[in-house]
């Protein structure tokens, strides 16, 4: 469906809110950012849909991996991101949701490397790279572009295959970057990894930005 005839079709079902999704993995069928960008027409006029919809847009989403050790793949998804930060800022919305990303193992890698184990202690030695060296200061750095464009909430999804898939990666994240991170909970990426939902709400708290009701049942 066209944009406009996707708001609408939600609204006649009784949808409230939409999240928007504009680049990385998902693809920018309903919004490609940089487009709404180079056209401010089409964000007055994504604007006036929402209102004749009665439609809320509490966050816009792009899921990528911009810590992805391709360089012409990390930095696809760095300018998507950084496109939706700032159309964020153009529709007053202070909420992103996407992926943490995975780098390599090492400066030299082409494809991510996610470690799950801390032994033997070659795996703790590419944590503790992939940390220090590569998340953190890239979600320090995104952070500030972030909250200068009027941002407050980088909502991570905790899915595998990230550096960030479960409360205590989030919250370590957070810890060293600060409030700007946060989660986008979904519970459909918690039950396959053996993690309570409930009890993951519980260990959040405050840090939970946003939520996807999926495989509630």
């Amino acid at each position: 469906m066209s944009l406009h005839d996707m708001i609408a079709y939600l609204s006649s079902l009784g949808v409230q809110a939409l999240e928007l999704g504009c680049g990385g993995y998902p693809g920018k069928a309903h919004c490609d950012a940089a487009d709404f960008l180079a056209h401010p027409e089409k964000i007055e006029e994504l604007k006036g849909w929402l209102t004749e919809y009665n439609m809320a847009l509490p966050a816009l989403a792009c899921h990528g991996n911009p810590l992805h050790p391709n360089k012409e793949i990390a930095e696809r998804f760095e300018k998507d991101f950084k496109n939706a930060i700032l159309l964020a800022e153009q529709l007053g919305v202070d909420t992103i949701v996407g992926f943490s990303g995975c780098p390599g193992d090492c400066e030299q890698s082409q494809n991510p490397n996610w470690v799950t184990c801390t032994w033997p202690n070659d795996y703790k030695k590419i944590l503790d790279w992939q940390w220090n060296e590569k998340l953190i200061p890239y979600w320090k750095e995104m952070g500030v572009f972030a909250t200068a464009h009027g941002v407050k909430k980088i909502a991570f999804e905790m899915h595998p295959g990230f550096m960030v898939y479960n409360p205590p990666t989030l919250l370590r994240l957070r810890e060293a970057v600060g409030p700007v991170i946060g989660a986008n909970l979904d519970p459909s990426h918690l039950f396959w990894q053996g993690i309570d939902p409930v009890e993951a709400v519980k260990a959040l708290g405050g840090a939970i930005y946003h939520f996807h009701a999926k495989d509630t049942k």
